[in-house]
């Protein structure tokens, strides 16, 4: 008797990981994998009190330009952009965040289908991404780019906006 629900059992751990593995799936998995080699780079985050949160919100005012490439951030304040507590700003802009259509276009997919709230870091790192994807849709002249960027900018938002609701 014991022999016959082997199969079953074993068919029900193998969905019941699957499903775990879903629910652990990484939104943001390049920042597992920093290419500055510093372990205190991996996973990075920016803010972890309110004086960073005000920093962020001073260096965000104080027109931050998030772009794809090289030197992917610029600061135009010297002396915020001379802060040491910008250099993981400046890790997540660069090696974190998505830049690329496609890869945005995964990560609003996958919000989307979140049925749980996100992590404070990567609710820091999606608002970072709406910040980038907002300013490559001012740059894009393309009819068609421009809607997709749209659609992008649209569903970051919405993402962020269902976040904040109250569960």
């Amino acid at each position: 008797m014991t022999q016959s629900w082997a199969p079953l059992i074993a068919v029900y751990l193998s969905i019941n990981l699957a499903a775990t593995q879903h629910h652990r799936k990484a939104l943001y998995p390049s920042a597992y994998t920093i290419k500055r080699g510093t372990y205190s780079l991996i996973n990075p985050t920016f803010q972890h009190s309110v004086e960073d949160v005000n920093l962020l919100f001073e260096i965000l005012l104080a027109g931050m330009q998030i772009r794809g490439g090289e030197h992917t951030m610029l600061i135009p304040d010297e002396e915020l952009a001379s802060l040491r507590s910008v250099e993981k700003l400046e890790v997540i802009c660069e090696d974190v965040l998505p830049k690329r259509l496609s890869d945005i276009r995964r990560l609003t997919a996958e919000l989307a289908q979140r049925r749980y709230s996100l992590s404070w870091q990567d609710f820091e790192r999606t608002v970072l991404t709406l910040v980038y994807t907002t300013q490559t849709l001012a740059r894009v002249s393309n009819q068609q780019q421009r809607e997709a960027w749209t659609d992008a900018v649209i569903q970051l938002f919405r993402a962020i906006q269902k976040d904040l609701r109250p569960s």
